[in-house]
Formats: structure tokens, C-alpha cells, sequence
């Protein structure tokens, strides 16, 4: 076990607590709070949301309802003596001056973690010069960043500047393989999505799809939408034009999802833009195979025909085909598709590797 010398941390989350959504990373806000109380480490969090209820009863937290995060914080260490060893960001924008009043107020080792997945066709020039500069600006008051996939890195780098290369890091996301339980007998009949419901998820592809398999192939088949988002009325809308209400059912959000997993063969993922996606690692952890695009880091965790099947982002024709194949019985995983999951991208591994950071302060 990591030995660290009393250190006090403050982790900014740009990042909604919410009851009825425990996800992937409110487990590891959790897990990462309980180490650091084992490792004689005091965490003050500041979150968005309204309350603090039972899964975060614990955790010494900061919840922020009118204003940013970033600004919380920096108003907190105005009025606060506590003087923090080390200052984690998760959700937020990299290469701002928040980080620059940061050390300003405290000379504490800044780590900026980034969830931030990027257009499909890059951003336009404006913003790249934009972000050029802010790189120049203001990276120097981050001192190390942290990249959830190969796929974020390469963007940080791209985004920002070659000469960050020593100070990014890769650390991919886990999840805590210890709550899904498997699926065994896999019919290719019950499909789930789990995604926010906007237009980048693709969930719009999903339906145009289906729209164009012969009724007679999707005789018996389900498709749970688990997810709310601004698209949700538009999709629904979407799924009675195409006569789908009897195949599509829209679940809402869901605290449940490790459960019920297991209940599906295949989960379908047509995004436009991803980082490294919790949802792929729930999936795959339950032994749910995973349909999904080649975006963000979706190819360092799903290998085509192995543990998924990938097709082309916003490419419908394409994820129509893959449909029928699989409801044809033309291709299937008749692998278990848990086991990289849990051998490579557990909790625990993604826990100690963030605190190895913090070790080394």
C-alpha cells in the first residue's frame, strides 16, 4: 500500500450528483475518497447538484447550484486557510486562467483530468487557434494532465501543444467489475442502449436503421433506451414516425443499470463522440457484447468481431447491416467478452493509479 505523508486534496468536478444516475465515475469518486482516507489523505469535493444523499454521505463535499465549480473553489480558498497539497479537476475546460488563479491562491500540484471528447471533424480553425494559445497561455500552471484513452492524448497534444508531451499521461477509466453480474445465453433478440440523449450519441442513426429492416427480422426483437437528454422527445417522436413503439421502449434515467445488464445480448452504442466510454466497459463487464462506432477510444477497448462489432460513425446503411447480420444469425459473439475488462480496467488499477500521482508529490 502506497504510504503518503498527510496531504489534503481538492477535487472540482464539473459534474452533476444525482440520485437516480449512479454511474461509473460516482463510483469512483467514492472509491478514490475511501483511499485516500486509508492513505491518512483529506478530500474536500466540490460537485454541481442539489443535495447529498446516501451514496456520497461520506465524502466531505462542496455542492454548487448558480455559479461554476471553478469559481466555488476559487471563492473557497478567498476565504479558507486550508492550504491544499494537491488541487484534481475533472470535467472541466483544460488550459484556462482558473488553473493560473489556482496558483496564485496555493502552490498546490495541479492535475487536470480530461473527459472531453471532441467533434467528429475536429474543431473549426478559429477555435484551434484558440486553443493554441490558450496552451502557450496558461498550461504551464497545470502540472500534469491526464488523458482517460490514447485517442485523448493524442488530442490534449494536438489541441494544445506538442510540447505538453512530458506532462500528459494516460490513465484509462475502470469500473468496479464486482457489482455486474454475467449474461449467459446470449438470444441477439434484447438490446440495450445506455446514453445521454443528445444528438452526438447517434440514437437518431439507431432508429433510421431499424426504420429500414424488414419488419420480419425484427419480429420479437427489443431495444431499451436507458438515458434523458434534450433529444429525448425528438427521438421519441422519431421512433412513432417510423412505427417502432412496439420495438424501442424508453427507460429513463436508471440507478439499476449493473443489474440489468445482464438482461440484454447485445448493447448498441452509435456515437458520434467519445472519450473512453464508462458505458462500453459496463457493458462488456455484464458479458454484453457491444455495437458501436470507431470514434474517441472505442478501438483501444472493442476489437470488430471479437468483443463488438464496429461500424463507421453517422454511417446508417452500415449499422443496418450489422443489425441484420446479427439478427440474421450471419455473424455473432459467441465469446465471454469480460474478461479484458476485468484483467485490464478495474477500479482498483484506475484508484491506485491516480494516487500514484498524488504519491509523488
Amino acid at each position: 500500500m502506497l504510504e503518503l505523508k498527510s496531504k489534503t486534496i481538492a477535487v472540482i468536478c464539473n459534474y452533476q450528483l444525482r440520485p437516480d444516475r449512479i454511474g461509473g465515475m460516482d463510483r469512483f469518486f467514492v472509491a478514490y475518497d475511501t483511499k485516500a482516507k486509508l492513505l491518512g489523505c483529506d478530500v474536500k469535493w466540490f460537485f454541481k447538484g442539489q443535495a447529498v444523499f446516501d451514496f456520497y454521505k461520506d465524502l466531505d463535499i462542496v455542492l454548487v447550484q448558480d455559479t461554476s465549480v471553478e469559481a466555488t473553489f476559487l471563492n473557497h480558498l478567498k476565504q479558507n486557510t486550508t492550504v491544499y497539497n494537491c488541487v484534481v479537476t475533472h470535467f472541466t475546460e483544460l488550459c484556462t486562467s482558473f488553473y493560473k488563479k489556482v496558483k496564485q491562491y496555493t502552490k498546490a500540484y495541479c492535475i487536470a483530468v480530461d473527459h472531453n471528447p471532441r467533434p467528429l471533424d475536429g474543431f473549426p480553425l478559429k477555435k484551434r487557434i484558440k486553443l493554441k494559445v490558450k496552451g502557450v497561455l496558461y498550461s504551464k500552471f497545470t502540472d500534469q494532465f491526464i488523458a482517460v484513452s490514447k485517442y485523448t492524448k493524442h488530442h490534449i497534444l494536438n489541441d494544445y501543444g506538442y510540447f505538453l508531451r512530458k506532462k500528459v499521461k494516460v490513465i484509462y477509466n475502470g469500473i468496479d467489475v464486482s457489482i455486474y453480474k454475467q449474461q449467459e445465453l446470449r438470444q441477439a433478440k434484447q438490446f440495450i442502449v445506455a446514453s445521454h440523449l443528445r444528438q452526438s450519441k447517434g440514437i437518431q442513426d439507431l432508429l433510421a436503421a431499424l426504420d429500414q429492416i424488414n419488419s420480419a427480422d425484427l419480429e420479437g426483437v427489443s431495444i431499451d433506451i436507458y438515458g434523458e437528454g434534450p433529444m429525448e422527445n425528438e427521438l421519441k417522436a422519431l421512433s412513432q414516425q417510423y412505427k417502432l413503439q412496439n420495438i424501442v421502449s424508453f427507460k429513463g434515467s436508471s440507478a439499476n443499470l449493473p443489474k440489468l445488464f445482464r438482461n440484454y445480448d447485445y448493447m448498441i452504442q452509435p456515437t458520434y463522440m467519445e472519450c473512453f466510454s464508462l458505458s462500453l466497459l459496463e457493458s462488456l463487464s455484464a458479458n454484453v457484447p457491444v455495437i458501436t462506432t470507431q470514434v474517441g477510444g472505442n478501438l483501444e477497448l472493442i476489437t470488430d468481431g471479437d468483443n463488438g462489432f464496429v461500424f463507421q460513425a453517422g454511417d446508417v446503411s452500415a449499422l443496418k447491416q450489422v443489425l441484420e447480420s446479427i439478427l440474421k444469425k450471419e455473424q455473432k459473439i459467441a465469446k465471454d467478452v469480460f474478461l479484458l475488462v476485468h484483467d485490464q480496467f478495474s477500479l482498483d488499477k484506475m484508484v491506485d493509479e491516480h494516487f500514484n500521482l498524488v504519491e509523488c508529490i
